[in-house]
């Protein structure tokens, strides 16, 4: 029996929630759940139908995407995720879809304004995009430097990325993390119906403004400020 079977169990649920959530088109996605302890992290093996996946065949690696453990071949994102694993030491799990609104965000190159207090209730900014790779990046080791992309991002536009667990690859889709797993897929589907939101404000009014820095704060922090009183 792995030693590593929580995490894959781990792995395997959140991967299956991405396709419950209607999240992925096909095989089209993927989640990692890290531990941080053993200084690994699991994945979903690239291309395997959700209806055939076992916890089993979520594949082990390290922060170098060397595998550990595991018969097939992990995510093709794998790199990516193990960039920022080991350069975000506070993450616990990520997430790539291709949901529809997200895509076409980030396929318009654009951040998501912050319209509306849905928006607000998870963070105070717009939804960063990246821009498009440069060409020697894609040339070279191109979900490796996917990572730099995203990092360089978060630093062009000085955000921390434990206040904003979200971010849009420009012409290719997002990548969203949390504590676990579970958050980042939580994420995911959050960013996603902010972004079909955000859409559907955009087609009714092509010059709605800004929700008021007044709601922002207030429902950010009602949420998450030191005198929060939103759930239980």
């Amino acid at each position: 029996m792995s030693i590593y079977k929580e995490l894959q169990r781990e792995c395997y649920e959140a991967n299956m929630q991405l396709d419950a959530l209607k999240l992925v088109v096909y095989t089209f996605g993927n989640v990692s759940a890290v531990d941080r302890e053993k200084g690994i992290f699991a994945i979903k093996p690239s291309g395997v139908p959700y209806e055939l996946l076992k916890p089993e065949d979520i594949v082990i690696l390290d922060y170098d995407a060397n595998v550990v453990e595991g018969n097939l071949r992990p995510s093709s994102d794998t790199k990516t995720h193990a960039y920022l694993y080991k350069n975000w030491e506070n993450i616990g799990g990520i997430s790539h879809t291709h949901a529809i609104y997200s895509v076409a965000w980030a396929q318009a190159q654009m951040d998501i304004p912050i319209f509306g207090t849905t928006h607000a209730d998870h963070l105070t900014t717009d939804i960063p995009c990246a821009p498009p790779m440069r060409d020697d990046l894609i040339e070279g080791n191109y979900e490796y430097n996917t990572g730099i992309q995203i990092l360089d991002c978060f630093k062009e536009k000085e955000l921390s990325y434990e206040e904003v667990e979200m971010v849009l690859i420009g012409n290719h889709g997002p990548f969203t993390w949390g504590k676990n797993a579970d958050k980042a897929v939580y994420n995911s589907k959050v960013l996603e119906t902010i972004a079909e939101m955000a859409y559907r404000t955009r087609q009714i009014n092509p010059n709605a403004p800004r929700l008021k820095d007044s709601l922002i704060k207030k429902h950010y922090e009602r949420k998450h400020g030191k005198n929060a009183y939103y759930g239980q």
